[in-house]
């Protein structure tokens, strides 16, 4: 908590306004909680990862695995959040929203676990957010989910920066029947142009596996006031798919980045079973 309060006062972002990571993991399990879900750390190559997935997983064919976004990743422009557990896990809250069918929700590395957790440097929610090694320890949770359901085909379902994760994850699976994002961070290289940052160097880039995604069937939501990924970043990456191979990309009137995807995420989780394969 020391540590906390000296970044706090480098930046223009009072800790009284921050809840403590303590406070964002009850958030969260409270919110599982509600829908009969629990908590799990899941021990994944460099990482331990947690998942929130119903108490009593019923077997299913098909599971959707929910990926966060990159949570509190950062205090201020150039300063790493010391812990990037999110205010607000949207990703979780579209997992417990689905209206059917089996589901389960996947962090990032060293959201949620604290401060005893294995390898939490700063990077793995900065430049290297992307990294092999996040994305070896993120397939290695897939498969322990999958085995939890006894599910043989998945559609994964990115949030924001977990749309990156999700995307590089089916291009190197063979059982991912859909991938689906929601302001999905899936161009790197644009997104850090757009915000003038500097490039992610430490991570792999969605846009960079073209080839293996093309026989991925996708569907991209975008809200239409997104400010932060911008309904021409999530359009420029399908643009870069073969005509006969392109994701469908659903800009959503009147959302941006964080409204109001949880909301309404019924009515469109219904879109994806309605989307037939590239």
């Amino acid at each position: 908590m020391r540590m906390l309060a000296w970044v706090c006062s480098l930046v223009l972002v009072g800790c009284a306004t921050i809840p403590t990571p303590a406070e964002r993991r009850a958030q969260a399990d409270s919110l599982a909680a509600e829908q009969a879900w629990g908590a799990t750390v899941l021990p994944a190559g460099h990482f331990d990862l947690l998942a929130y997935l119903p108490h009593r997983p019923t077997r299913a064919e098909r599971l959707t695995i929910y990926i966060e976004g990159d949570g509190l990743a950062w205090l201020g422009v150039s300063q790493p959040s010391p812990d990037p557990t999110p205010r607000d896990p949207l990703a979780l809250r579209l997992a417990l929203a689905q209206p059917e069918g089996a589901a389960a929700y996947l962090g990032r590395p060293c959201q949620y676990v604290g401060d005893g957790a294995r390898h939490c440097a700063s990077r793995y929610w900065a430049d290297a957010r992307f990294a092999p090694e996040v994305i070896a320890a993120s397939n290695e949770a897939v498969d322990a989910l999958k085995a939890r359901f006894g599910a043989n085909r998945l559609t994964l379902v990115g949030y924001s920066g977990g749309g990156a994760v999700a995307a590089l994850l089916a291009a190197r699976r063979d059982d991912v029947d859909a991938l689906v994002t929601v302001a999905g961070n899936l161009d790197l290289t644009a997104w850090t142009r757009l915000h003038r940052v500097r490039q992610l160097d430490g991570s792999m880039d969605p846009a960079g596996e073209i080839d293996r995604l093309e026989r991925v069937p996708q569907l991209h939501f975008v809200g239409e006031r997104d400010d932060n990924v911008r309904p021409e970043l999530v359009q420029g990456f399908a643009d870069r798919f073969r005509p006969g191979a392109r994701p469908v990309v659903r800009v959503v009137p009147d959302f941006d980045h964080r409204c109001c995807w949880a909301a309404q995420w019924p009515v469109l989780w219904r879109e994806i079973g309605r989307r037939p394969p590239p």
